[in-house]
This record gives C-alpha cells, structure tokens and sequence, in this order.
C-alpha cells in the first residue's frame, strides 16, 4: 500500500459536513478514509460512482399550483383512497423509521 502522503483541502457547508462526519463515526470510517474510497471509485468508474443529472420533474409545490392544478392533485389522491391504494400512518412513519434507521 503507498504511503498516505498528499493533502486535500476542501470547502464544504458545515452542516453537510456535520452531518456527514455524524454518519461517517457511526460506521466507524474516519473521514480521510471516506475520502480516499471516495477516489478509488471515481478512478475505478473512470467518473463519479454515481449518477449527476437533473432530475425530469420537480416535487410538486402547493403554492406554485393553480386552482385547477390543485384540483387535480386533490383528484388523484381521492382516487387512490378510494381505490385502497393508501397505508395508515402509522405503517407509514414505521417504514420511514425503519428506512433512515430513526
């Protein structure tokens, strides 16, 4: 293994790098680790190991809706309650629990 000798110095937003740092000491990776298995797959993908695109739809944002665009949304979830295409909320928040590990 080659000696871990360059820097990398980096400007990043405090909280994402909080955060970051919180689930990184959870999992037990210090961050210049991260960051170097980080790298390892950029150079084995020969790109980022991930997709970067702009996504084709937004969430949909109630106040930027008109009145008939509000009604449609309104529509379609009263199709689903009425189809039986619904889960209580209470199945609801256990699966977002169990999904983000809160």
């Amino acid at each position: 293994m080659a000696a871990k000798s360059a820097n990398l110095y980096a400007r990043i937003e405090p909280d994402v790098k909080e955060q970051a740092e919180n689930i990184l000491n959870t999992l037990g990776i210090p961050a210049s680790n991260a960051i170097n298995m980080f790298y390892k797959q950029i150079i084995l993908n020969r790109g980022l190991p991930f997709a970067v695109k702009i996504p084709n739809t937004r969430p949909v944002s109630v106040a930027e809706l008109s009145e008939a665009q509000l009604n449609a949304e309104l529509e379609k979830g009263y199709a689903d309650m009425v189809a039986g295409r619904t889960k209580p909320a209470k199945q609801v928040f256990a699966d977002i629990r169990k999904d983000y590990g809160i």
